[in-house]
């Protein structure tokens, strides 16, 4: 802080806000001039007076501007700071006239009176006790709020979060942070324990305070769901609790135990000892076994011939040949409760399903498709020519209080009207999900999975797919046999050489998977930009923005984000007839290529070819900005033929670049070409499912970018992190059938 320059200045417009998350871009003025300043401003509103710590920076578009780290409200003290304060209705039932009267009643007294007297202030003609006390209220919570902010910046805690804690606990913020500043990470979405712990050390709590020791063991175990735990055993957690907080085994064994009492985790008994679960994770993972084992009881009565002469039918009809598995596999979804089918590219899912579609429609049965990703449930669609949603709109998912809870619609007492329900991509599901799906399943309903073993698991926590091939409790088709026109594309024999631990073919003559071999990432991404906007396009006759590139990282000269700007700058450069505007977090152009980033089932879309109106926007799906109108501060967007506009507020939360995107974000999508950086990457993304699940993302042609040795050591490392997860243990079925 010791190199950040200090300015006060009176508040006299605000340019831009985002209330959500107290961004704004703001006019100042002070005895020596007026200037532009951006932050985030929790609570800061017109009219007040500020000091602000930051630095001078110069914005290419804006010009110089002063960049605020941290602000500090200074109340007004003249009767004319106080005046145009109380003018700027930032005071609920207070404006320019009432203002008046209060400062020619008080003076410079006025602030003090609203705050601690306000009965007095119904001794002024117009202003009635019930109203003097609702203008105190509002004034006390903007102080609560400003308090909280001073509180939590003391506290190395940006003004962006405080804004967040004001919505949850509001004007009592203060007080409840300082009885168990642990709430923190217990009640408030994206602050962690070690942000919480600093925050009760600047409080001196003591090393060995229950309520520290409990939040550590609730840490401990909700940090390790983002590795796909779904639990973890008591001696792991235990130990790792422990040298988090540097306390005694004792000491966590008496919080963990509290927890489990007060029903926050749960202990299960397991083959290798004490299995805690966070008590939502239990119930899902219990009920997820418990349903798939009672719809697996559920065998149909369709003879094999009958269905033999159907699956003739349609060959004759299509000109196909079905493989004797892809004939296997569709008499068992005809007479299986449930069943899986998995396999790699080129073996002929697609085919299977639309075969199962086919022959259940033939015999009067209804059939839902679904898949976790709007991208995903696309191209269902488009391969199966049936309508496909994410299992979210499936279920009909709204979001409550702060959006951060989700709540299904479609469930037990109101299940999915269909007598088959197929999921693809299975490999991306994770337990939460999968309960909540099969809580809409009526007893009596097909299950049919489809999905990729070797794809990467799901984000969220649980080895669904995995556990429930593993289990031996449903029937199983795998798929092998690479069909003759997938056996001519090195994409699909590379995908499954990768799979099977073989360094991929590179650079065939005449075929769709190519190497450039540029052992500098600084150079190489300048090779990919070159791919993406000349090379590719003359060669090929892309579009350019019908190439995607995957990187293994975030981070980095080839992560996402320094790739994202490099090839904005290549595909969208700056110009005079393109609007853009920056959110702080991030700058937005009109020609960009953008990713929604969550489900949004709320947000109208208009189809601009048949006018046609519509609700949702999907994680992953992606579109190109065409118009910023600042007049209206909103951001309009075409995912295809839908147009879809956002305001500035939300922004932040809904959209980012999509010029490159990670490999985890782009399961479930396809795209015509993938280029993919082979630079170094932290360890656990140089594996071989990675480098198998990018590949499989391109439906026409792979341009892998780099070193030949970070392919090598990809396909080499083969080494899966192991995954809590006790599922599989939860299948074991009972033999007992139901049939129809």
């Amino acid at each position: 802080m010791s190199d950040m320059e200090n300015v006060t200045g009176d508040v006299v417009g605000i340019i831009y806000s985002n209330d959500d998350n107290g961004y704004k871009v703001m006019e100042i003025e002070n005895d020596n001039d007026s200037f532009i300043a951006v932050g985030y401003f929790h609570g800061v509103a017109e009219g007040e007076t500020v000091k602000l710590s930051g630095k001078w920076t110069s914005h290419p578009t804006y010009g110089e501007q002063f960049k605020s780290e941290v602000f500090e409200k200074i109340l007004p003290a003249t009767r004319s700071s106080i005046m145009r304060y109380l003018s700027s209705g930032i005071v609920k039932g207070i404006r320019e006239s009432t203002a008046k009267k209060l400062v020619e009643k008080f003076g410079e007294d006025t602030l003090r009176v609203l705050e601690k007297e306000p009965e007095s202030l119904s001794l002024i003609k117009g202003i009635s006790i019930s109203r003097a006390m609702k203008m105190h209220e509002s004034y006390i919570t903007q102080l609560g709020s400003s308090t909280l902010v001073m509180f939590l910046q003391d506290c190395g805690i940006s003004v962006k979060t405080a804004a967040k804690i004001y919505k949850k606990f509001g004007s009592a913020a203060v007080e409840i942070i300082k009885s168990n500043p642990y709430i923190l990470c217990e009640e408030i979405d994206g602050i962690g324990f070690k942000t919480a712990d600093d925050v009760a050390c600047k409080l001196n709590l003591e090393p060995d305070n229950i309520n520290r020791v409990r939040a550590g063991v609730l840490y401990t175990l909700k940090y390790n769901t983002q590795f796909g735990h779904t639990y973890l055993p008591k001696d792991i957690i235990v130990s790792s609790s422990a040298k988090l907080l540097g306390v005694s085994e004792q000491m966590t064994l008496i919080a963990l135990d509290a927890l489990i009492k007060d029903g926050i985790l749960v202990s299960d008994a397991g083959d290798d000892g004490e299995h805690i679960y966070i008590y939502s994770h239990y119930m899902c993972e219990g009920y997820a076994a418990s349903k798939i084992t009672e719809l697996n009881k559920y065998k149909y009565k369709f003879k094999t011939a009958d269905i033999e002469k159907q699956l003739d039918i349609i060959e004759k009809k299509h000109k196909l040949h079905f493989a004797l598995l892809q004939r296997q596999a569709v008499i068992s979804a005809m007479q299986n409760g449930v069943m899986i089918i998995t396999g790699g590219p080129g073996t002929g899912k697609t085919t299977i399903i639309n075969a199962i579609i086919d022959i259940m429609h033939s015999n009067g049965l209804t059939v839902s498709l679904t898949a976790p990703t709007g991208r995903a449930a696309k191209r269902m669609s488009q391969v199966c020519s049936l309508e496909a949603k994410t299992i979210h709109r499936l279920l009909e998912a709204c979001f409550r209080g702060d959006e951060e809870t989700t709540e299904f619609m479609v469930n037990e007492e109101s299940p999915i009207e269909s007598d088959v329900v197929i999921v693809d991509e299975m490999s991306m599901v994770d337990i939460v999900l999968i309960s909540n799906l099969l809580k809409a399943i009526r007893p009596g309903t097909r299950l049919i999975m489809v999905g990729d073993i070797n794809q990467l698991p799901s984000v969220g926590p649980g080895n669904v797919l995995r556990d429930i091939i593993e289990s031996g409790t449903v029937e199983v088709i795998r798929l092998t046999e690479i069909f003759r026109q997938a056996q001519e594309s090195m994409i699909v024999t590379n995908a499954h050489g990768i799979n099977e631990g073989r360094y991929p073919v590179l650079n065939s003559k005449d075929k769709d998977f190519f190497f450039a071999d540029i052992p500098g990432a600084a150079e190489g991404v300048k090779y990919i930009a070159s791919l993406c906007s000349t090379r590719l396009p003359k060669a090929y006759g892309y579009d350019p923005f019908d190439i995607q590139v995957l990187s293994p990282s975030k981070k980095g000269t080839a992560g996402v984000i320094n790739m994202n700007e490099l090839l904005r700058d290549e595909l969208n450069p700056p110009s005079d007839d393109k609007k853009e505007q920056d959110f702080g977090f991030r700058l937005f152009r009109e020609g960009d290529k953008v990713m929604q980033i969550r489900n949004n089932y709320d947000i109208k879309w208009t189809n601009v070819n048949t006018t046609q109106l519509g609700n949702g926007v999907f994680n992953g799906d992606v579109g190109v900005i065409s118009s910023i109108r600042k007049e209206f501060k909103t951001v309009t967007v075409m995912f295809d033929e839908r147009k879809v506009v956002y305001e500035y507020k939300d922004i932040a939360e809904e959209l980012e670049l999509a010029y490159c995107v990670t490999i985890h974000k782009s399961q479930g999508s396809e795209f015509p070409v993938v280029i993919i950086p082979m630079y170094d990457a932290p360890y656990m993304l140089v594996n071989r499912n990675l480098l198998y699940t990018g590949v499989t993302r391109a439906k026409s042609l792979v341009v892998l970018v780099g070193r030949e040795q970070i392919i090598h050591q990809m396909v080499d490392n083969n080494r899966e992190d192991k995954r809590y997860s006790g599922l599989k243990k939860r299948l074991k079925a009972n033999d007992v059938e139901i049939l129809f």
